[in-house]
């Protein structure tokens, strides 16, 4: 038995794996590629240069591949590229990228993305991030690993969000934000390190007080961030080579520092 609806419109120069599934009245472009076992709801339009992997979960209504919301963008070929295993749903709106940047919008893997989520031209999502209802990236941004988005929060175009960051519900966020620190408010402010996430996915007590450490260097103790990130080696120096401890940790809040171009929530 088919597993693409009658209703839906599937372009023939799309390629789907034989165990896609298609709902009702959905439409699939010429220019999509779809891996095996993703489901594609009823009344889902994925259109433009766009690849979806495997196992991914697409909802009603969502939109994939639409052309950028940029004025610049002139009609060039960009592309999205969406990993495997993501829960997208209901209304989410993911847009290709422009020449302006590198020309792609990228979703990790196994991300959830609840309804109404928004990624503008040219995003940068890692994996096992979440989204929940309405959070809201403009072009550009960038966003780690496990990094948690909370309802209704808004992302300024171009700003970055670190691994296993927190962002605290209707935040208004125009600066980045380090890898591992909770922010909420409008405007946005640090709250301290995400110690229940870092709990929840395993991290020891001397990795969780390795990164309180650093913290407390960057946001409490009065230094410059050059002085903040000169404390911050002498951290990972302290800490050792011992991957299992909080060196690492160290080390990506210290590198993050060093690529802000919009200055980080301070």
């Amino acid at each position: 038995m088919s597993k693409i609806h009658p209703s839906a419109i599937v372009d023939p120069k799309a390629e789907l794996d034989s165990s896609v599934e298609v709902g009702p009245y959905s439409i699939v472009g010429a220019n999509v590629r779809i891996g095996a076992g993703t489901r594609v709801g009823p009344h889902v339009v994925i259109e433009g240069h766009t690849t979806i992997g495997k196992d991914n979960h697409i909802f009603q209504f969502a939109s994939l591949g639409a052309q950028p919301q940029d004025k610049k963008w002139a009609g060039e070929p960009t592309r999205l590229v969406i990993g495997d295993r993501n829960t997208i749903r209901e209304f989410c709106t993911f847009n290709t990228g422009t020449t302006q940047d590198e020309g792609v919008t990228s979703l990790g893997d196994d991300n959830w993305m609840s309804a109404y989520t928004h990624l503008a031209h040219d995003c940068r999502v890692g994996s096992n991030t979440i989204f929940s209802n309405n959070a809201q990236l403009a072009g550009h941004v960038h966003v780690g690993d496990w990094a948690i988005l909370s309802g209704y929060c808004g992302v300024h175009q171009f700003c970055k969000i670190g691994e296993h960051a927190f962002i605290g519900m209707y935040t208004s966020l125009t600066q980045d934000v380090p890898p591992f620190v909770l922010v909420s408010g409008n405007p946005a402010e640090a709250h301290g390190i995400n110690i229940e996430g870092l709990k929840r996915r395993g991290f020891t007590r001397e990795q969780i007080n390795g990164l309180r450490t650093a913290y407390k260097h960057i946001y409490r103790s009065g230094l410059t961030l050059e002085e903040a990130k000169a404390k911050l080696a002498e951290e990972e120096a302290a800490a050792g080579a011992v991957e299992t401890g909080a060196a690492p940790y160290i080390r990506a809040m210290r590198e993050f520092l060093g690529t802000s171009s919009r200055g980080i929530v301070r």
